[in-house]
């Protein structure tokens, strides 16, 4: 009997070692051919038909796939500014903001570099939130638009940069005269004063500045200031003689009389002044 066991003994091991070699075959196989990659120029335009029809996350991965397989290759710098694109498009801001970023800092001198910064600072302009909210994102925006157009003045996005610092420019403004207006109502007339002055200096160029120069009037009178009142609503007049916030301020100092329009007077403010009084 013992000679009858041994054949059947060997003859398993025998199969388990053919089988183990044609295992290590069929997996090496299938090695080489998870190796092989799809041309570099055929998954670019995969991954730009995906963008055309709207899949921007599927882009996104597809691209950065161009970039993971071909680094070295032109392909590869593309892919990661179509990628930050994708990014944008699809609202993940965090995400695109990462990948341009990292295409600034590794291709400074690339021929999209100018785009790359606009990019970048529409990320930051998408996010700007109400007036009420926190403005990290609104002085972030303004700081990369500068950057737009300082570096690339003569570039196509020079002039949407500008348009847009100014609309920045507006809300962080509507934003302190929001808190001066909170002051006002409460009474706390400095605080209240120190909101609307910034708006006056620093946002000079602001559709605010009209209504700065007139609570700042209101402030003033509120606190007896009689001179520092008169010297804005001298400003109002100067700067802004079709505003409404001309003829309320024109009513702080005479509430029974129509305002006499502004560019009837030699508009200094010593002679301004004299039509308060």
């Amino acid at each position: 009997m013992k000679k009858r066991t041994a054949p059947l003994l060997v003859l398993p091991l025998f199969l388990a070692a053919i089988l183990a070699l044609q295992g290590c075959s069929y997996f090496n196989k299938g090695k080489e051919e998870t190796v092989q990659q799809e041309p570099v120029e055929i998954m670019y335009n995969k991954a730009g038909r995906k963008l055309d029809a709207g899949e921007f996350l599927e882009a996104a991965k597809a691209f950065d796939a161009v970039e993971q397989n071909y680094p070295y290759s032109q392909w590869a710098t593309r892919s990661q500014l179509m990628a930050a694109y994708a990014h944008y498009k699809e609202l993940k801001y965090k995400d695109a903001l990462e990948a341009l970023n990292r295409f600034i800092d590794l291709h400074p001198g690339d021929e999209n570099i100018s785009y790359a910064y606009y990019l970048k600072a529409l990320c930051y302009y998408e996010q700007i939130s109400d007036v009420r909210r926190d403005q990290k994102m609104t002085e972030l925006a303004l700081e990369s638009l500068k950057q737009v157009k300082t570096r690339f003045p003569d570039s196509k996005y020079a002039k949407d940069a500008a348009l847009k610092m100014d609309l920045t420019l507006d809300h962080l403004a509507n934003k302190e005269m929001e808190i001066g207006r909170y002051y006002l109502v409460r009474k706390q007339y400095h605080a209240a004063i120190n909101r609307f002055e910034r708006v006056a200096e620093q946002y000079q160029t602001t559709s605010a500045v009209p209504e700065a120069l007139h609570r700042l009037t209101e402030s003033y009178i509120s606190l007896g200031m009689k001179a520092e009142a008169e010297k804005s609503a001298a400003i109002l007049a100067e700067n802004y003689p079709d505003s409404s916030w001309y003829k309320d301020t024109y009513r702080l100092f005479n509430p029974d009389a129509l305002p006499r329009k502004a560019s009837t007077y030699d508009r200094t403010i010593g002679k301004i002044k004299n039509i308060f009084n």
